[in-house]
């Protein structure tokens, strides 16, 4: 089996690790001092979408997985809205028939503009493959919470309350040693062959290596809380998401079981910086009254938790791989959350990442191809959806997703992007270049505008240094 090949450090005999004499002195020291260090092939750090996919995908192929976990599921998160793409993954794991149980059936997303008399849905059904015509809204902790415990039944060692403190490589690309500790304070190690951050935001390695960079095209600060008695759509449309732009940002309205409602204001750091002394919660509820369309739909709603937010919305880390470690999921880069695309990124990253650090592990002399394709994999979905991110707010690109043409197919194209169907078979990508085309024709033929909106965007996007954006975040 793949997990038993010899390797650098190892014994073919016993599959165990063989500490190089340079090593045996540190193993020593640390033993001294009563910490306890295991041996696994693979330890994942971090128990999300992205480790909760990648782990178990790679248990079933034979390696020693270990799964640590800072918090105890079932924990608040926030993401509650996924992508039809995300379905055949559910399939693929096994979990497919748990989800369903506790989501909220999505099959459209709708945008709402105050600069247009219409609202306008793009139906799933109407997407290039018609074969995933819906999605579901999930509350996270529940959601969460099923792939983790997914993670343990397909044989990965989960620790959850064991934050990941410290990380030694070890030469030769032998692995690496993590040093993690408890909520009561006990400190482990674990030598591992190979070292995946799915820490999230945590940005576990990237801190470490400072590789993580602000995105210079997007920055954006989030403020969410849940709400009960929304007003929803009738029938099939009830759990759809509705994106309402407003002057300083947008907002979402998701739908999920239960009767609650996530409300979020995505906004621009100069507007955050007239916070002031206002509480987060009462940031959040100046912002909805100033999107009439939302406060319409919120008119007898009920705040049911505490709200939050987060700051400095939008990074991108230089690298996303190493000889013997993978960044997956908003641990390499997080964009904004407009299409959704957060947790399906996670999720499609822990997919790949399963088959690069196979590859490492059992074809030592494919490593490089394997990393090589890894990296281009795991470019490939942020770029698609921050083009279209980047420009979402230009008064031209409303007009277009306002009103929709299927001129060569480009509303069929655009559906499939918004479905998540971006890493299949699936010919979109001749229309999405027409749809490109389109824009930029469009901008051209109407330069004051395509002008004014670029001045604007540059506005919204610029730094502002402001204690309200880190008492946010």
């Amino acid at each position: 089996m793949a997990a038993g090949s010899p390797m650098p450090g190892r014994t073919a005999a016993t599959g165990c690790w063989q500490p190089r004499e340079g090593d045996r002195r540190e193993l020593m020291e640390k033993n001294a001092q009563g910490i306890e260090r295991r041996e696994c092939d693979v330890l994942v750090i971090g128990g999300g979408p992205a480790g909760c996919t990648v782990a178990p995908m790679l248990a079933e192929r034979g390696y020693r997985v270990v799964l640590l976990e800072k918090a105890r599921h079932p924990r608040f998160h926030i993401g509650e809205s996924l992508l039809p793409a995300n379905l055949p993954l559910f399939e693929r794991m096994g979990i497919a028939g748990d989800v369903k149980a506790i989501g909220m059936e999505k099959w459209a997303a709708e945008f709402v503009s105050p600069h247009h008399d219409m609202t306008q849905s793009f139906h799933f059904a109407d997407a290039w493959d018609k074969s995933m015509p819906y999605a579901y809204q999930v509350k996270r902790a529940e959601f969460d919470t099923i792939l983790i415990r997914n993670a343990e039944k397909k044989g990965v060692e989960v620790h959850e309350s064991c934050k990941a403190r410290t990380i030694d490589f070890l030469p030769d690309d032998a692995g690496a040693v993590v040093r993690a500790q408890r909520d009561d304070g006990r400190e482990q190690e674990w030598q591992a062959r190979f070292v995946v951050d799915a820490s999230g935001r945590d940005t576990f390695l990237a801190n470490r290596f400072q590789i993580k960079q602000r995105n210079p095209k997007h920055n954006s600060s989030a403020i969410y809380g849940h709400f009960a008695g929304a007003r929803r759509h009738d029938g099939q449309a009830e759990g759809n998401i509705t994106i309402f732009w407003f002057e300083h940002g947008w907002f979402w309205f998701i739908p999920m079981q239960g009767g609650v409602t996530s409300i979020g204001m995505v906004t621009w750091p100069y507007f955050m910086k007239t916070r002031g002394k206002r509480s987060v919660e009462r940031f959040l509820m100046d912002g909805i009254a100033m999107c009439p369309a939302l406060a319409e739909r919120l008119k007898t709603a009920t705040l049911v938790n505490e709200v939050e937010a987060t700051g400095n919305f939008s990074y991108v880390s230089e690298r996303n791989h190493g000889p013997t470690y993978l960044l997956l999921g908003d641990a390499y880069a997080f964009i904004d959350p407009v299409f959704s695309s957060g947790v399906l990124l996670a999720m499609n990253s822990g997919v790949i990442g399963a088959e690069a650090i196979d590859t490492c592990l059992s074809r030592p002399a494919e490593a490089a191809a394997a990393l090589r394709r890894f990296d281009r994999l795991m470019r490939h979905g942020p770029k698609e959806f921050s083009w279209f991110i980047y420009r979402v707010t230009n008064p031209i690109m409303r007009d277009f997703f306002m009103h929709p043409k299927n001129i060569f197919r480009v509303k069929e194209a655009l559906l499939s992007v918004l479905a998540g169907d971006i890493f299949g078979r699936t010919p979109i990508w001749r229309s999405i270049r027409a749809f490109k085309f389109l824009y930029y024709f469009a901008n051209i033929i109407q330069p004051k505008r395509a002008f004014m909106g670029w001045k604007r965007r540059r506005f919204n996007i610029r730094q502002v240094d402001d204690p309200a954006l880190t008492s946010a975040s």
